[in-house]
């Protein structure tokens, strides 16, 4: 063994420890990883902390108390290519001009003028991965190798875009319906199609593929910082289960899809552990909307909520949401405040200390609300409420939403079936209402009539909404609406 003498070891680790602050290199200051699993259409009561009781999440189950449920967590609307427009780059979706879920044919997609957060997160160099469910568009201009992700494997829009969908596929051939069906699913590893014809047993793999996907990067990546995201495909209908978890819940084949989005979590969390990178991982598992009610024991439950995917009252935009963070997210505690997924990408260049585009975005950093901070509250003074293609039906604060007269499905209290489609919905006219989300989630009582000061507070907001992001039904445009990209 060569020793070195004692005079001169501490002169070199002295100027080592220099050279090591200079470079902004101190263990504490190492940058952190970013984990985000969104799930697709997962309603509010589907996982053992909001309420599952009729399977298991142990691993959701462990990652609460590890870390913090969010009760108030909305996203920015309640349909797919819509939220995760909003989840990505920090917006309100209308105002980056994303409505909607888009399909095989849709001319528009993300904006290459927008900001995502993977090209947050390349201004500090992180390794980015995207696995799961795009949609945001399937020409190579809108996918995620040119918006900033490393790495791209999975489907470029929902799972039920393809020549099985349950309206089409039964009917004859001849039939001018069949006309509107989908065209082939094609599965992409990068910006290739590498399965451009993706059938029932291929989705039965898509959870484990997109897990084992991130897994392998976490591995990867473990000395240098990333970003994962992992957009599942599930539990979006119709649903896939591998065989390891096919009818092993006890709860119908929903609760199958469950137990394996739960193992996914398990896998991911596993790996961030065996690499010694929990404690400087954020780990965010959320959803882009409420459950697709019409698809009945297929589809998950939102309760307490009314309604849910595809309307504006809570079941359809709040969403489930657990955070962890060993050593700054406080465990097994919780936050009743109002935040949002657009507050996501604010919130991570908070941490790395990226800068925020020069354009308008809508998101807050919560970094108070995520670390427990003493009276920390929502920074969202107000929340605009959008569905169907900019129609302004509500408006809300941390307290009260005020609901507008607007057309609305439901259900009615019918009760779907378990055989993969879906029943038809009625179409309701909602009042003018105004709930009180602290004492009524269920949005029963229409309490206008007790709060007019809240009622002429909420109503000043909503027309500084339709001056900045439009509303359909007063034929007002929005100053602040951003374009789509358009194909070509």
């Amino acid at each position: 063994m060569i020793h070195f003498p004692r005079t001169l070891v501490c002169p070199v680790l002295l100027v080592s420890l220099v050279l090591f602050q200079s470079l902004g290199l101190r263990a504490q200051d190492v940058m952190p990883n970013v984990v985000v699993i969104f799930i697709d259409d997962l309603g509010y009561a589907d996982i053992g902390p909001f309420g599952a009781k009729a399977y298991q999440t142990p691993h959701l189950d462990e990652m609460a108390k590890q870390g913090r449920r969010f009760t108030d967590f909305v996203t920015s609307t309640a349909v797919c290519s819509a939220s995760r427009a909003a989840l990505l780059t920090g917006c309100y979706h209308r105002r980056v001009g994303i409505s909607g879920a888009l399909g095989p044919t849709a001319k528009i997609g993300i904006n290459p003028d927008e900001t995502t957060l993977a090209e947050l997160c390349k201004q500090k160099n992180y390794a980015t991965a995207c696995f799961g469910k795009w949609h945001l568009g399937l020409q190579k201009k809108f996918l995620p190798l040119q918006h900033g992700f490393d790495q791209y494997f999975g489907l470029p829009y929902s799972n039920d875009m393809w020549p099985f969908h349950p309206n089409f596929v039964d009917l004859p051939q001849d039939s001018p319906k069949r006309k509107n069906n989908y065209p082939p699913l094609p599965l992409f590893d990068g910006n290739e199609i590498v399965d451009p014809d993706v059938v029932g047993v291929d989705q039965a793999q898509l959870t484990t593929q997109y897990t084992e996907r991130a897994v392998k990067f976490i591995e990867d990546n473990q000395d240098k910082p990333f970003l994962l995201y992992v957009p599942h495909s599930m539990v979006h209908v119709p649903l896939f289960v591998s065989d390891k978890f096919k009818g092993k819940s006890g709860a119908g084949l929903f609760g199958d899809v469950m137990l394996e989005v739960d193992w996914s979590v398990g896998q991911i969390n596993a790996a961030l552990k065996k690499h010694h990178l929990e404690d400087r991982t954020l780990v965010v598992f959320t959803s882009d909307n409420g459950p697709w009610l019409s698809y009945g024991k297929r589809a998950g439950s939102a309760a307490p909520l009314r309604e849910g995917k595809g309307t504006m009252f809570e079941g359809g935009y709040r969403v489930p949401t657990l955070m962890k963070w060993p050593g700054k997210i406080p465990a097994n505690s919780s936050c009743d405040e109002l935040a949002s997924t657009i507050d996501i990408f604010p919130t991570v260049a908070g941490m790395i200390g990226a800068s925020l585009p020069q354009h308008k975005i809508d998101g807050y950093d919560i970094r108070p609300l995520m670390f427990g901070e003493s009276d920390a509250k929502s920074p969202h003074t107000h929340f605009a409420c959008y569905y169907k293609a900019g129609e302004l039906q509500a408006v809300r604060d941390r307290r009260f939403k005020l609901v507008f007269p607007h057309q609305y499905r439901s259900l009615n209290g019918r009760v779907g079936t378990d055989d993969g489609r879906p029943i038809s919905y009625d179409q309701n006219t909602a009042e003018l209402a105004l709930y009180d989300l602290k004492v009524d989630v269920g949005e029963t009582c229409n309490v206008a009539d007790q709060h007019p000061d809240v009622m002429e507070r909420l109503m000043k907001y909503a027309d500084e909404i339709r001056e900045d992001l439009g509303d359909r039904l007063n034929n007002q445009t929005g100053s602040g609406i951003r374009p789509a990209g358009r194909a070509g």
